[in-house]
């Protein structure tokens, strides 16, 4: 796996991968193409601080006809300033990441894709790795999914 040269964003080389905390990534979904750039200020302060390293960036849309595309950063035109983000690209997401968003996607709408690394755990990565561990399992709990949780705990039964 290589990459570009260091980006804006803390995007490069890749380094070695002894000293690399989890890598994960998220398609985040604009409804009716509506990107309003709320979240990206916090984005950037994430890398700034060095608690995530941007690998790739990429926006799609799904077309009403559920064609899926790749977008440019100029396509969104002077909605939202993404200059930030350019050159935000390792390599690592292809045609079938940006299908595989797509099929996630409601058509008509948008999404971003992000693949980071967390650098805030790459010191509890490297000695679990130095130890002889690995990670072998790992997921996401929506907090749609955790709030239903809760909320079905909080019903009282009918014997209470």
């Amino acid at each position: 796996m290589t990459s570009e040269a260091e980006g804006p964003l803390g995007v490069g080389d890749v380094g070695d991968i002894d000293d690399m905390g989890p890598i994960d990534y998220v398609v985040i979904e604009f409804p009716g193409n509506r990107m309003t750039g709320k979240g990206l200020p916090l984005l950037v302060d994430l890398v700034d601080r060095g608690i995530i390293r941007i690998f790739d960036l990429m926006f799609v849309r799904k077309d009403l006809d559920g064609s899926v595309k790749a977008l440019e950063l100029r396509d969104f035109g002077g909605e939202v300033d993404l200059t930030v983000f350019e050159g935000a690209s390792s390599g690592l997401l292809d045609q079938s990441d940006i299908d595989e968003a797509g099929r996630a996607l409601e058509p008509g709408n948008s999404a971003g894709i992000i693949v980071y690394e967390n650098t805030w755990a790459a010191p509890f990565a490297r000695e679990l790795r130095r130890g002889g561990a690995q990670l072998v399992a790992g997921g996401r709990i929506p907090v749609q999914a955790l709030l239903a949780s809760l909320d079905a705990m909080e019903v009282p039964s009918a014997d209470e």
